[in-house]
């Protein structure tokens, strides 16, 4: 039987489905202040914490979706709830702040905002001021943000003494490998693609971001899901002369501040992919995985020329170029069994770069049209190589070749941007649906690329 620390208990959570959520695992242990709002990781009501591998510190508390984790996943690991947080004198200061501030009505997302909140307070490296994205993943329907975000200003750091915060100087748990009913954690990467091998329709996961509202949504229930995302072959930085290297299930909140702005592109993409909470799970081996049309990431590795590494058990390691690797909707050259290892970006980068994304909201949104641009100027003006990746305008991510052409050799004047920014609309195949008309999309393609040139024309 699994078990888990959970507010700083030992428990048996019991063997729950593959298609169970840590999130009811938990409630039908009688925690009930995370709640099940939108269930795909839109709201922030199941909001928890676990104890993972910290960048400034050997553990930190990380908010994630309750709702989108595998029960499985649970297993061995440390958590704490809204209720795990105050002690035996009283609120813990998150929570005072909360209530003496009045940021909290009904209180059905508060619990959720108590957790968020509690994960930028532990944060090592912080400073003094409390980074107000980290709640960027939390809905209130009810009190309104102003006294929310009094509260999170509020908040000093966290006192001498305080036992969440001296957590964090040792390591957190191991995951433990195994598992049941529907969920295994391999131990190794041999031996999950082993397991491949032999059953090649098997699910694979690492943060689960996807699969939870598939799941939740939609009905899905995976007979076998085998979860990655803890696998130390899989989670690795390396920066050579030739590349920037990161692993498949590195999440993408430990990419933003490992990397520390050294791919600019990267960089401006971070803050406008979902939210924080979904980025503490996410990964760029499952964002890419999914294959999905209108993901953010793609379009801008599209314009860094990345490459990936794909493995399996029985053809081992292959390179091959991620403007290749997309092939039909949902569709990609992987192999039966096989998985994104690693993704490498070529070195030197591009010397101008831009990343924009049009959609109703600036943050925590769907894109409706997502485009990354990469331009190297020779010193007369001239382009000499130009990359642009899309999303949203087609079955697949796409480089915009056409408008690559259209620039390359080319002065990069506004007679050139424009004549480009005509051909950039036209790219892809965009279609009408809920998120935006076709031709709005066209429309936005050309505009994006005026606006980048007027930038870089004015900065010159």
């Amino acid at each position: 039987m699994p078990t888990t620390i959970v507010n700083g208990k030992s428990l048996q959570l019991g063997d729950f489905p593959a298609n169970g959520s840590a999130l009811d695992a938990l409630r039908a242990q009688g925690l009930l202040g995370a709640k099940e709002g939108c269930a795909e990781g839109e709201c922030g009501a199941c909001a928890v914490l676990v104890a993972r591998p910290g960048v400034a510190s050997a553990t930190e508390w990380t908010a994630v979706n309750a709702c989108l984790m595998p029960a499985g996943a649970l297993a061995g690991m440390e958590v704490r709830t809204s209720e795990g947080l105050a002690g035996p004198d009283g609120l813990h200061p998150v929570q005072r702040e909360l209530a003496e501030r009045g940021g909290s009505q009904c209180g059905y997302c508060t619990p959720g905002f108590v957790c968020s909140m509690a994960a930028e307070y532990y944060r090592p490296d912080r400073g003094e001021h409390f980074d107000l994205h980290a709640l960027s993943g939390n809905l209130c329907r009810c009190t309104g943000y102003r006294p929310i975000r009094d509260a999170a200003t509020a908040l000093g750091r966290p006192a001498p003494g305080d036992p969440l915060a001296e957590r964090c100087s040792h390591a957190p748990p191991t995951p433990e490998p195994g598992g049941g009913a529907g969920f295994l954690r391999p131990a190794t990467l041999a031996e999950a693609l082993d397991v491949l091998a032999r059953d090649p329709a098997a699910t694979v996961v690492s943060g689960a971001t996807d699969l939870g509202v598939d799941i939740n949504l939609k009905g899905l229930r995976p007979e076998l899901i085998v979860s990655i995302g803890h696998l130390d072959e899989l989670r690795t930085l390396e920066i050579t002369d030739e590349s920037v290297r990161f692993g498949a299930a590195l999440t993408l909140t430990e990419l933003e501040r490992r990397l520390d702005g050294r791919v600019p592109l990267l960089a401006e993409l971070f803050p406008q992919f979902a939210s924080r909470l979904i980025r503490n799970s996410a990964t760029a081996g499952g964002s890419l995985g999914t294959a999905s049309p209108i993901g953010d990431l793609a379009p801008v590795l599209l314009a860094l020329d990345a490459g990936l590494v794909l493995t399996s058990a029985a053809g081992g390691d292959r390179e091959v170029p991620l403007a290749d690797y997309f092939t039909g909707y949902r569709a990609t050259v992987a192999r039966p069994g096989e998985i994104i290892r690693d993704i490498r970006v070529p070195l030197p980068l591009p010397g101008h770069t831009a990343f924009q994304k049009i959609a109703k909201r600036r943050y925590d949104d769907i894109s409706s049209v997502a485009v990354a641009l990469a331009l190297d100027l020779d010193d007369d003006g001239v382009v000499t190589r130009a990359r642009i990746g899309l999303g949203g305008v087609a079955a697949t991510p796409v480089r915009a070749l056409a408008t690559e052409a259209a620039l390359t050799g080319r002065p990069f004047t506004e007679d050139t941007i424009e004549a480009a920014a005509a051909v950039l609309g036209g790219e892809g195949t965009p279609l009408d649906d809920h998120r935006a008309s076709a031709a709005f999309r066209s429309a936005m393609l050309g505009e994006s690329l005026r606006r980048f040139g007027a930038g870089m024309l004015e900065a010159r």
